[in-house]
């Protein structure tokens, strides 16, 4: 039913029940003509600004309709295939001056003050369903040759989960060492841990990785079958054999403990002469009580310089101690002492020390950012050390000094 019939109907009852209330026992007054006609008049401005009131709200009901499609067709947009893809970025900087001498004589290059970005990472991730996913991680460095930076890619992977016990990544990814270490530690962008730190291992490489956990999430493991050659060296696909690395871990209330290994031959090409295997032995045990931190990484390793070699083994180990004290809410002070020696048959004397240690404060003003002033030393004699910071040592003795603002921004 129209609104104007409606309305036309009120009104005609009011006029028929209005003069028996107001002339109740007496007869109604008879209307003029000129009466009816303004009457008539004012029906016919009452029906046009009902027609004006229906075409409004037809057309509000019409916008609405408008409106309500619109954003129908924008929750499909949005539930496309970037619904299920995310950005993630970390950077690691400083600003420092280094103090570096071999055999009592600076090392001129090494010297000096200098703005750093050590490690520069920007990820892709996309979940194409409850089983598998992707990952592109690229990471930069430069190029002394060319005088700029490049940009390469650290992961590359299709994941497939199939229970929390089985995760299955196929590319580059994360080893089951050093990253886990790293975790533990907290301090990467300070400094490598231990094993990375003197360049016998790596983060990540080519290769078919397997990974889970039980007893919810009590007991962990990784184990990796890579090309042995590291990340940056993608083009390396056939060598005499694959390389492989393991880890299994546990941890219950604030204690962590790990242990690991690594045999293979460093990615050596098919055709190119091996004579040993490079083998590892990694251990980690951490206590992190509340606000506290106390850890140790151990490792021993066999022959990772002399794997082509006929005429050289080589052994090492080493031991880190790591300790922080978050003892405000956005401050944490912190230390590491690392020792480790090295022996090379050929060598003499055939002992090669090594200590370095770090001392520092952490300010964290929000989630996503660090600061920390830092002061590092390292020295190592009767032979070097090929370390994150270059190549310590000398003949008789080498010694690296460091202070600085250190930082980590991750998104």
């Amino acid at each position: 039913m129209r609104l104007s019939t409606i309305l036309l109907c009120g009104v005609a009852l009011a006029s028929a029940l209005a003069p028996g209330a107001a002339f109740a026992g007496s007869a109604p007054p008879v209307a003029s003509a000129a009466d009816l006609d303004r009457a008539n008049a004012n029906i016919d401005q009452l029906n046009t600004r009902i027609d004006a009131l229906e075409a409004e709200l037809q057309a509000a009901e019409q916008r609405s309709a408008d409106d309500h499609n619109a954003l129908s067709g924008l929750g499909s947009a949005a539930s496309g295939w970037w619904s299920d893809t995310s950005v993630n970025g970390r950077m690691y900087w400083d600003v420092s001056y280094v103090d570096q001498e071999t055999n009592g004589t600076r090392t001129g290059t090494s010297n000096g003050t200098a703005f750093d970005i050590k490690r520069f990472y920007v990820g892709i991730d996309h979940k194409f369903n409850d089983t598998f996913s992707a990952n592109v991680t690229t990471d930069f460095t430069y190029d002394s040759g060319s005088g700029t930076s490049q940009i390469y890619i650290k992961k590359a992977y299709l994941q497939a989960k199939i229970d929390d016990a089985l995760v299955i990544r196929v590319g580059s990814t994360d080893l089951p060492w050093i990253p886990f270490v790293e975790d533990v530690y907290g301090m990467r962008y300070v400094e490598n841990t231990l094993a990375d730190r003197l360049k016998y291992g790596t983060s990540a490489d080519w290769g078919v990785h397997f990974s889970g956990k039980f007893l919810g999430g009590a007991l962990n493991y990784a184990f990796s079958v890579v090309n042995g050659a590291g990340y940056k060296k993608a083009g390396v696909f056939r060598t005499n054999g694959p390389d492989m690395e393991g880890r299994i871990s546990t941890k219950f209330d604030d204690i962590t403990l790990a242990v690991g290994g690594y045999i293979g031959h460093l990615g050596v090409q098919y055709g190119g002469a091996i004579h040993h295997s490079a083998t590892r032995f990694d251990a980690l045990a951490a206590w992190t009580p509340g606000p506290f931190k106390l850890g140790v990484e151990f490792f021993e390793a066999n022959n990772y310089l002399s794997v082509s070699s006929t005429t050289q083994t080589d052994h090492a180990t080493g031991v880190s101690g790591f300790t922080a004290y978050n003892f405000a809410p956005e401050w944490t002070v912190f230390g590491r002492y690392d020792y480790a020696k090295k022996h090379i048959n050929a060598l003499i004397p055939s002992s090669v020390p090594d200590n370095y240690y770090n001392v520092g404060i952490e300010w964290n003003p929000t989630k996503i950012i660090d600061f920390s002033l830092v002061y590092k030393h390292d020295q190592a004699s009767h032979g070097s050390f090929s370390t994150s910071n270059g190549t310590i040592g000398g003949s008789t003795n080498g010694n690296y000094s460091e202070i600085g603002i250190f930082g980590q921004v991750r998104w």
